[in-house]
């Protein structure tokens, strides 16, 4: 008897949390696309251009609209600051709920870049404080973290190339660990400014997981005036 009420609790339990994890979509494989540019201005100034729309599937539920922009001081070739907005909208929940609003949130960000080279491999840190100004349904709140991705790039050929990355998210108020992103990707170089990446993310939440696809294209312009000769 202590046995058939044993297995008749476990399996309680295992659909109990197949059921949640339905909820929010950990089981599925959902996608990012995103674009991302860098346009000079000057040989100092450059404006960032950015846009992400994330699905909890690769082509369906809409989990998150993310537009960015900002402006980035180039102090040097290797070393770039940046103040920036972002407005992200976001529905938490994969489950299709009628008349559910989604989450807005408008964000202010600092960031700092610095770039090396060790032999082929090309190194990024990516230094990032965001305050993040919140609107639910209910609630209005405001929230603090800072980022932190290493980056790395190796050239395959002219035109192909690999990118990895970690990236973990430290929140500045409880709890403090906020998430980690762990990526990897091959890349193709269309053209001098032009890239595509075709990538997996692989996104760390406490106690939860979720399985990225990514597709992503960079492409960077330049209106600085030619000189002439």
């Amino acid at each position: 008897m202590n046995t058939k009420i044993l297995f008749l609790f476990l399996l309680v339990f295992a659909t109990f949390n197949f059921s949640n994890a339905q909820d929010n979509g950990e089981n599925e494989l959902g996608a990012w696309y995103m674009y991302f540019g860098t346009n000079r201005v000057s040989d100092k100034l450059s404006i960032h251009s950015e846009a992400q729309f994330r699905f909890y599937e690769v082509a369906s539920s809409f989990n998150q609209l993310l537009l960015r922009t900002g402006l980035n001081y180039h102090m040097s070739d290797k070393a770039i600051a940046t103040l920036g907005y972002g407005f992200i909208s976001t529905d938490g929940t994969f489950e299709d709920t009628p008349g559910e609003e989604n989450t807005n949130e408008h964000r202010i960000f600092e960031q700092f870049i610095l770039k090396n080279t060790v032999g082929k491999f090309k190194f990024e840190h990516r230094y990032r404080l965001e305050q993040r100004f919140i609107s639910t349904q209910n609630d209005d709140f405001t929230e603090h973290r800072a980022r932190y991705r290493l980056q790395l790039t190796y050239p395959i050929n002219q035109k192909w190339f690999l990118n990895v990355y970690d990236e973990v998210f430290i929140n500045l108020q409880e709890p403090i660990f906020g998430q980690n992103r762990l990526y990897g990707a091959v890349g193709y170089n269309v053209k001098s400014n032009f890239s595509i990446q075709l990538g997996y993310l692989k996104n760390h939440f406490t106690g939860v997981n979720y399985d990225r696809l990514q597709l992503g294209v960079i492409y960077n312009t330049d209106f600085r005036k030619k000189e002439k000769n």
